[in-house]
């Protein structure tokens, strides 16, 4: 494969994982998982992410991440929201970064780690912005909540992960 070849192909993958991450946000948007209860979202698109940071590399899991934000923020979202998800965003896949690195563990346990610190990332800004450091109780549900959705999408892009493995897919 030539140069040209591999970055059209390169390209290509991080398109179509951003544009499931897009899909998946919206129709995330749509389940009403916990009504009544604010910041309760499945993150579905956190599975891409992982996939990406196992299959592809870091710096390509934080572009995706960077441009889901800002897109699922400019088609379904506001500001406001976008900064929190930048937070929450931003904390965790640097903490799922750096423990991808540790052989021992498992993409599952990353994604339970990633899905806390998004919360943990989301409710800091929410404490600064609105200087409200009662807010922290809130996050022992979120806490909770992010261990479990965590472990969903760990375990699905644990699955996807061990299939691309086991065909031998090239890495792009």
């Amino acid at each position: 494969m030539n140069k040209t070849h591999i970055q059209a192909r390169r390209v290509a993958v991080c398109g179509m994982l951003l544009a499931l991450m897009l899909v998946l946000g919206f129709v995330e948007s749509q389940l009403p998982v916990a009504a009544g209860i604010p910041g309760i979202k499945l993150g579905l698109s956190n599975g891409v992410l992982i996939f990406a940071v196992y299959m592809l590399n870091v710096p390509t899991a934080y572009l995706l991440m960077v441009l889901k934000v800002l897109l699922s923020g400019m088609l379904f979202g506001n500001p406001s929201a976008m900064m929190y998800a930048f937070a929450g965003g931003l904390l965790s896949l640097t903490v799922m970064c750096l423990l991808s690195r540790m052989k021992d563990l498992s993409p599952v346990v990353v994604s339970m780690v990633g899905g806390l610190c998004h919360n943990v990332g989301q409710v800091l800004l929410a404490m600064i912005i609105l200087n409200t450091p009662k807010l922290v109780y809130y996050m022992a549900i979120l806490m909770a909540v992010g261990l479990v959705t965590g472990l969903a999408t760990g375990l699905a892009a644990n699955g996807i992960i061990r299939r691309f493995r086991k065909e031998k897919t090239p890495r792009v």
